[in-house]
């Protein structure tokens, strides 16, 4: 069990280290600075006390910002190899920023000076990859993981374990409990023994019991949200009496978000358009040069309040690839060619649509659009599917951003939920920005499984008594934390 008393430094550790990693940065960069950039005049701007100060200043803030957007400072949250990734990207983004900011200053051409900074790049990478290797052996000799009870109701609670069995790191799954079968004292008895307890999709009523109980005894609790738990997130607190209400407006995006949205809209797809016009022409002269077949796919797809419309892509299948119907990718798919198969790794075969988003029918972040078949066949499951249909589709989206290619129907909903509800124009650029993160992670280009027509899961069965022998296989033995 973890000390109570430790668990409370947590946040002022992690603070710590990320104040380290920001000063180090900042340092490796004051000394190329000095000794190069203002040394040798190169800027042609001689500085003097405060204006090194302004100079280090901006390039401290450049890191603590691109390193929030993007993780960088997330230990003990992401993976070490992911803190490592976002690391080397936060340091890619600030150095690139900071060569232009040089470059504009001292109005050199794109090349002149560069060497330098690309030295400092290979250093700074070093050194970050260090400092996330070090940050992650420190958190982990102060927090081993929490072994974690798991507490399910007349779903299957198999999916959770496996996720929750992928960070082994933070989380041990010792022990299930169905609500259904054992009393509450039982549970509370088995909750008295563990660190912390995550909570699956159970009776709203239950769930409540055990939260207060939970709080009571100072546990930590996951709870998974259910689609109500978003909308409640959100909600407007109003103190006109002495009772407080919850104000739940449920109308979308107001009309001057939805303004500035569509301006943003314009002006950066814009600007991607000029930017992306060479790599368009390479990848439609090797479709071309492929089989011979149309470069440009059309699929009618949904978006704003069920609105249809004809979304643009690169083919990256064969001609013939849905002769049988519709379905999507799965993982190995014969359909896929050569060519498709690079671009969608590198998500290449998406940047059509920006024309989508210069049209009015998409946005640049909102809900990927679905084709209205498989919509159809996912609001047979799931009633609610539609709620997602409150604003424009998207170019890419917090569910992009934070789920997978095969991430379920339900959980893909809940996702977009949480962007609608709490929408703002800073969350539009931190999506974009990370959109560049997902881009290199393989598993966000995962296919669905082989048995699946649409990316919806079978319907999970009752389980009866404890957790089933499927539920017991992936539950570790109970032993000793170290």
């Amino acid at each position: 069990m973890l000390m109570p008393g430790k668990e409370k430094y947590k946040r002022l550790f992690r603070f710590g280290m990320s104040l380290a990693d920001v000063l180090m940065l900042t340092l490796i960069y004051a000394y190329f600075w000095f000794t190069y950039y203002h040394e040798r005049n190169v800027i042609g701007i001689l500085y003097f006390r405060w204006g090194h100060y302004a100079i280090l200043t901006l390039y401290a803030i450049l890191v603590a910002m691109f390193g929030r957007v993007y993780g960088a400072f997330k230990i003990g949250y992401l993976r070490v190899l992911d803190v490592i990734f976002s690391q080397i990207i936060t340091v890619l983004f600030v150095n690139a920023v900071t060569y232009i900011q040089l470059a504009l200053i001292g109005r050199w051409t794109f090349a002149r000076h560069l060497g330098p900074l690309l030295v400092m790049t290979i250093i700074e990478m070093l050194a970050v990859s260090a400092w996330s290797i070090l940050s992650r052996w420190l958190y982990s000799r102060l927090y081993p993981p929490h072994e974690v009870l798991v507490v399910y109701g007349d779903r299957s609670p198999r999916s959770i374990i496996a996720k929750l069995s992928t960070r082994r790191d933070k989380y041990l799954v010792r022990e299930t409990a169905c609500v259904d079968d054992e009393s509450f004292d039982t549970i509370k008895e088995m909750i008295d023994r563990y660190e912390s307890v995550v909570i699956g999709d159970i009776p709203a009523q239950k769930r409540n019991d055990l939260l207060k109980y939970c709080f009571e005894k100072d546990v930590r609790c996951y709870s998974v949200p259910k689609i109500s738990d978003i909308m409640m997130m959100s909600s407007e607190t109003i103190n006109l009496f002495d009772t407080a209400l919850q104000l739940f407006r449920n109308k979308g995006l107001t009309a001057e978000q939805q303004g500035v949205k569509r301006f943003f809209d314009v002006l950066i797809s814009l600007m991607m358009l000029v930017l992306f016009s060479p790599i368009m022409l390479v990848v439609a002269i090797c479709i071309k040069a492929y089989d011979g077949g149309p470069v440009l796919y059309r699929q009618e797809r949904l978006t704003y309040r069920g609105k249809k419309f004809m979304i643009y892509k690169f083919r990256s299948m064969r001609v013939d690839s849905e002769e049988k119907g519709a379905r999507l990718a799965a993982q190995g798919d014969s359909r896929i060619t050569p060519v498709g198969r690079v671009i969608r790794n590198l998500h290449f075969d998406e940047l059509p649509q920006i024309i989508n988003v210069l049209k009015g029918d998409m946005s640049l972040v909102g809900p990927r659009p679905e084709r209205p078949e498989i919509a159809a066949q996912y609001k047979e499951i799931i009633p609610e599917f539609d709620y997602r249909l409150k604003v424009k589709a998207g170019l890419t989206g917090y569910a992009q951003v934070y789920g997978k290619y095969n991430t379920t129907p339900y959980d893909k909903l809940k996702l977009d939920l949480y962007y609608i509800e709490n929408y703002s124009i800073w969350m539009d650029f931190k999506l974009l920005l990370m959109t560049f993160k997902i881009l290199f992670q393989k598993e966000n280009t995962e296919g669905v499984d082989q048995n699946q027509r649409t990316a919806a899961e079978r319907m999970p069965e009752k389980i009866g008594g404890k957790a089933g022998n499927a539920e017991k296989d992936m539950v570790t033995e109970k032993n000793t934390v170290n």
